[in-house]
């Protein structure tokens, strides 16, 4: 064996000594990060005590108080949007039916603006009639209808009676001689009751 090869043979196991001691010191740096690792993790553990059940029971009656308030102030929102809404709708509710009785307004006051030139009464009259039809025709659009009394049975679900006189006839007894106020319904609602004298 020559001296180049015993040198060249001395440096690779040089070498791989080096590289064994550099790969156990890494192995043991490894081990030495794990254990500082565990070690911090187990003081944090440690800084961090256990709540209790009364600090755990406080902690959720915080949230679920949190969320209560929460819930009132969204309802108290919406109670307000809704409220102003209403108000909006109750002031234009009307708009559409009001809109609706402009036409007989119109013809009421192109009477009244002839009235003072009229000569004939019977034109007059007829005029009057028409717009009278068509007041009615208008409220029986909306949904009104005249509540028929006179001659009728008193009832008191759609008649209020204001006096009551003699019958002039046995069968008129009980029923409706009279009416001095006429009475309406709205959709099958009484909203007026028809004042009435009654036979007895």
């Amino acid at each position: 064996m020559d001296k180049k090869s015993s040198k060249k043979e001395k440096a690779k196991e040089k070498a791989m000594d080096a590289q064994a001691a550099e790969e156990i010191n890494e192995m043991t740096d490894e081990k030495e990060t794990a254990d500082t690792n565990e070690e911090v993790k187990e003081e944090v553990k440690e800084e961090v005590p256990e709540q209790t059940e009364e600090e755990q029971a406080a902690e959720k009656l915080k949230e679920v108080n949190d969320k209560y308030l929460r819930l009132s102030a969204e309802y108290d929102n919406y109670r307000r949007r809704t409220l102003k809404e209403k108000m909006e709708l109750t002031k234009t509710a009307g708009e559409g039916m009001l809109l609706a009785l402009l036409p007989v307004i119109d013809d009421f006051d192109r009477a009244m603006a002839h009235m003072d030139d009229a000569k004939d009464v019977e034109a007059l009259k007829e005029g009057m009639k028409l717009i009278h039809t068509k007041f009615n025709d208008f409220l029986g659009q909306q949904g009104m209808k005249e509540i028929e009394a006179k001659d009728k049975d008193f009832d008191t679900d759609v008649h209020e009676a204001v006096t009551k006189i003699p019958a002039p006839s046995e069968e008129m007894k009980g029923k409706v001689i009279d009416c001095i106020e006429k009475g309406y319904t709205l959709h099958e609602k009484v909203v007026r009751f028809s004042k009435v004298v009654v036979g007895e």
